[in-house]
């Protein structure tokens, strides 16, 4: 049961209220009394606007759902309905052309491109590692993947195997010389790298089998260090570094024919801390938790320690990189990527504080605040960000009036801490359909604060289905990653924010990679990401962000930008052209079998989110492919069995037949876990188990077909049956 405590007219939980005041207002120029008041004034002027905007959804859902009832799919008379869309205002004027305003945004956001890395800041290790990813080691990222064979000679093996690291070796070479090629040869063939200091001004050697030979551009040499026996050089192309670490004596490095012991690359830019898809935070503890390590991130003082290989580790953060440039200068560049945070959206309230009348407030508000609020330790370091700003990524906004009032809220939150007037960045999730069909619109509305626009094509999947509900069954999954709206959805956040004038000023990224083991295929495909003109993309994890990061050095994005800068972008009627299903088409066998997938695939994400509060986490799918699973990919599957479940493709009985059966496939799966809680034993009392049918059996009724509101109460009844 918690306890609260009164703070000017509000009832705030007793740790939430002792976390503001003894951690987060630590050090800073902020009273608490103000701090409170402010916050009291804030939610009384914002939270009826936030009911508000929730009305108006459900409302314009309504009218959709009335639409299709009356016409059936858009198909069959796309001009009536962009028409009802704008009679009804879900399509909004579109504003004049223009360019974005927003000042004093980092390098990392407007003018590098490179892997964005999403982390769950729940999760104190997880987080220092994100952090610390700005810099990755290749050979480890190449020999610990799929990116190299793991068949015959090449099998990793439990020893190091000097054939696999023979292919690392060749690999690396060949990156090398895409990036950084040299004149005459080919990097495998060097014998030796080093540098000539008897100058004023130092430079690379480089030494081949056929001679001395150098950078085909002598300005990719940028620094140095020499540390013992050790010599690292400091490359740069596209803006991002690489450094060769010389060292013959190293266990790798004696190997290589010039000593090349590693290649370290400059990999995630940016991550973002989520607050939000990737965690399970459903009450003041879990908040605080949430905020006690974003403020640790921001102090510098973060660390978790943690058992590996029977020793004891600390993870801290990482420390910046000091090199000697060439003209003797010395060069530091940042060891950590540039920190974003991720808040919730405009749907949910929390009871970690209660407004004058004893309801629940907007989580969303309480972020803004408590998020800058520990931001600001960063402010006068500036250790994070070099421009004293703080960047929030804002998800789940439906079109420009909801993007606007989360601008006015980062407005009401500067003036109560104090801040400078658009010190609060903020980054648009174009992931819900009203803000895709309004995005130009949503981006005016932030044009003083925007530093991102993003496609989340999971969520905006998600959102697809559950507004054309009422138009027809869905399509199989796989079906529609191929259709013209998605592709419409991708080119049109790319080209209109080429138009509104992000190039060189902010960022235009691109969604998750969600097959954390399968790096080969990322490889192969990711690289789509920056030749559409994406600044930046998301990846899963470290390893991942090194290995994304070679295409960057392979694309160079502005340039992808500048040859779509004038190209067409696409209509509405692309946007809004998913068809309905033909049930004819879909065999008996072929609706179980998408049944089956659906249903496992929610039951081995519910699971691990009720029972044990994690919110994202690799789940095998029914094939045992391992999968990133969040409330994204979660929205997708529910949705589209409630879908079919509504239009009679499934009957009730069938669903909850699979979703038994499955029960039974997730707990085998998860039988090396020694704390896992069955559910296939007793599925009536598995409150896991009940909450994944709640999300299929419930999912027409769903606001916008979120999976929050039964996330959320049926982990707290979880929390509270111990």
């Amino acid at each position: 049961m918690s306890t609260y405590v009164n703070r000017a007219g509000l009832e705030v939980d007793a740790q939430l209220a002792a976390f503001v005041e003894d951690e987060a207002l630590k050090g800073l120029d902020v009273p608490a009394d103000r701090f409170w008041a402010g916050f009291a004034e804030m939610i009384a002027q914002y939270m009826p606007g936030n009911r508000e905007l929730l009305e108006i959804r459900d409302r314009m859902q309504s009218q959709i759902d009335d639409w299709h009832r009356d016409n059936g799919p858009v198909a069959n008379d796309p001009a009536a309905y962009e028409a009802f869309l704008r009679d009804i205002r879900y399509i909004e004027v579109e504003p004049e052309d223009f360019r974005i305003e927003t000042e004093n945004l980092d390098p990392e956001i407007a003018t590098l491109c490179g892997p964005q890395l999403v982390v769950p800041v729940s999760n104190a290790r997880y987080a220092l590692n994100a952090a610390n990813a700005r810099w990755g080691s290749l050979y480890d990222a190449l020999y610990g993947t799929d990116a190299i064979s793991r068949e015959g000679e090449l099998a990793p093996g439990s020893a190091y195997n000097p054939r696999r690291g023979g292919e690392v070796f060749a690999r690396a070479g060949h990156f090398l010389d895409e990036a950084f090629p040299l004149l005459g040869v080919k990097h495998w063939a060097v014998t030796r790298y080093g540098v000539d200091t008897s100058g004023a001004v130092v430079k690379l050697v480089v030494e081949s089998q056929d001679g001395p030979t150098r950078l085909a551009d002598p300005e990719a040499f940028v620094g140095y260090v020499q540390d013992g026996e050790t010599l690292r050089i400091l490359l740069r192309h596209h803006g991002l570094h690489v450094e060769l670490v010389i060292d013959a004596g190293h266990p790798v490095g004696k190997d290589h024919p010039a000593h090349l012991a590693d290649v370290i690359v400059e990999s995630a830019l940016t991550t973002i801390q989520d607050c939000e898809d990737s965690v399970a935070a459903v009450d003041a503890e879990d908040k605080v938790g949430v905020y006690r390590n974003w403020l640790g991130l921001m102090t510098g003082e973060l660390e978790d320690s943690f058992e590996k290989g029977g020793r004891m580790m600390t993870r801290r953060l990482n420390g910046d990189r000091s090199y000697r440039a060439p003209d003797g200068s010395e060069l530091v560049l940042k060891g950590r990527a540039l920190m974003l945070v991720r808040n919730v959206g405009h749907l949910m309230t929390t009871d970690a504080v209660r407004d004058a009348s004893g309801q629940p407030i907007g989580e969303g508000l309480m972020d803004a605040a408590i998020t800058t609020l520990c931001a600001m330790h960063d402010l006068g370091r500036r250790a994070n960000s070099a421009t004293g700003a703080v960047y929030i990524v804002k998800p789940k906004m439906h079109g420009p009036t909801e993007v606007l009032f989360a601008c006015n809220v980062f407005g009401a939150v500067e003036k109560m801490l104090g801040l400078p007037l658009n010190t609060i960045k903020i980054g648009i999730m174009d992931e819900e359909r009203r803000t895709s069909a309004n995005l130009k619109a949503a981006i005016f509305a932030a044009r003083e604060r925007v530093f991102f626009i993003n496609t989340g094509f999971l969520d905006r999947t998600g959102d697809e289905i559950h507004t054309a509900m009422e138009a027809g069954p869905v399509l199989p999954k796989d079906r529609v990653r191929s259709e013209r709206w998605l592709e419409a959805y991708e080119d049109r956040n790319v080209t209109i924010g080429i138009a509104c004038g992000f190039t060189g000023r902010a960022q235009i990224g691109k969604g998750m990679w969600a097959k954390p083991d399968e790096m080969a295929a990322m490889l192969e495909q990711k690289i789509g990401h920056p030749r559409a003109g994406a600044n930046c993309a998301w990846v899963p994890s470290p390893t991942a962000a090194t290995l994304h990061a070679l295409h960057y050095h392979a694309v160079d994005v502005f340039e992808a930008q500048k040859r779509r800068h004038n190209e067409p972008i696409p209509g509405l009627g692309d946007l809004f052209s998913m068809p309905a299903l033909d049930p004819a088409t879909l065999s008996p066998e072929a609706i179980a079998r998408e049944l089956d997938n659906n249903a496992q695939g929610i039951l081995g994400y519910v699971v691990r989110w009720v029972d044990a509060g994690v919110g994202c986490s690799k789940v095998p799918d029914i094939n045992d492919v391992g999968l990133m699973e969040d409330r994204a990919t979660c929205r997708i599957s529910s949705q589209a069995i409630a879908n079919w479940l509504w239009h009679g493709l499934v009957t009730q009985d069938e669903v909850v037949a699979t979703f038994t059966r499955m029960a039974k496939v997730v707990d085998a799966q998860n039988a090396g876990d020694p704390g896992y809680e069955k559910m296939s034993t007793d599925p009536e009392a598995s409150i896991a188990f009940q909450a994944a049918l709640a999300l299929a059996l419930e999912g027409t009724q769903q606001p916008s077909g979120y999976t929050e509101p039964i996330l959320h109460a049926k982990r707290v009844e979880k929390k509270a049956a111990g």
